[in-house]
């Protein structure tokens, strides 16, 4: 496998207010597309750093935001507290605009993705931050309300739990029967599996989990998500 260099950076809002935020490279920079991961409503921890670490091993420059400004959990109910007082609106039009606007000084093409409550927020970037190339959606979505879909201009892939607690599959019903109309360029996949199933850390208690990790729909989603990146980000012309 090959090595990475993480480390953390600041970076500029579009306000001019610094953020930090973990930065991986690849072993081969020069040419290299870059991919914003928002983290997961645990913080900016070593599972999310783990993830833009393995985007540098498949040749990516990935930067993660540190929305919650250095505070990070492993307990639930932090976490719930932490993510309901964060402002969902500044933080995809400032944090993660800012972060896409670093990265296009860097290389041409800037696609983001998240995780759970960072999927939630990877649609809302994509209404609002025309930088983008691309965007990849994991098991999170905001209310449907604040998705202007015609505003997303660019592919979009998005990965679906059927036994989601937080997400319910209605609701994606209803998400993807909105996208269809606004004709984004969308691609969507489901997988019988439970929230945060790409999440190795994601062990759950009991008979009914509401988080469980599953290598192989993790494993397919990541294929997925690869070749997605390598036809929107690499085959374009810088």
């Amino acid at each position: 496998m090959t090595q990475t260099t993480g480390s953390m950076i600041t970076f500029k809002r579009p306000d001019g207010k610094d953020v930090q935020g973990y930065l991986a490279k690849p072993q081969k920079l020069e040419g290299a597309p870059a991919i914003v991961v928002i983290q997961e409503w645990w913080g900016l921890n070593d599972q999310i750093r783990g993830v833009a670490d393995r985007y540098a091993q498949a040749g990516y420059l990935a930067l993660v935001p540190d929305l919650y400004r250095g505070k990070m959990t492993v307990e639930k109910e932090e976490a719930h507290h932490l993510m309901s007082g964060l402002d969902f609106g500044d933080a995809a039009s400032q944090d993660i605009r800012g972060a896409v606007q670093y990265l296009k000084t860097q290389t041409a093409q800037v696609a983001v993705t998240g995780y759970c409550m960072g999927g939630a927020l990877t649609l809302l970037t994509l209404t609002q931050t025309p930088e983008v190339s691309a965007g990849v959606v994991w098991y999170g979505c905001p209310p449907l309300e604040y998705i202007d879909a015609s505003k997303i201009k660019v592919p979009v892939l998005a990965h679906w739990a059927t036994q989601d607690a937080f997400f319910p599959i209605t609701t994606i019903d209803d998400l993807d029967k909105k996208l269809a109309e606004a004709k984004v360029d969308y691609e969507s996949h489901r997988y019988l599996a439970a929230h945060a199933f790409a999440n190795e850390t994601a062990v759950g208690h009991g008979r009914i989990a509401e988080t469980q990790y599953d290598p192989v729909w993790a494993q397919l989603a990541w294929d997925r998500t690869l070749t997605f990146f390598g036809r929107t980000l690499w085959s374009k012309p810088a």
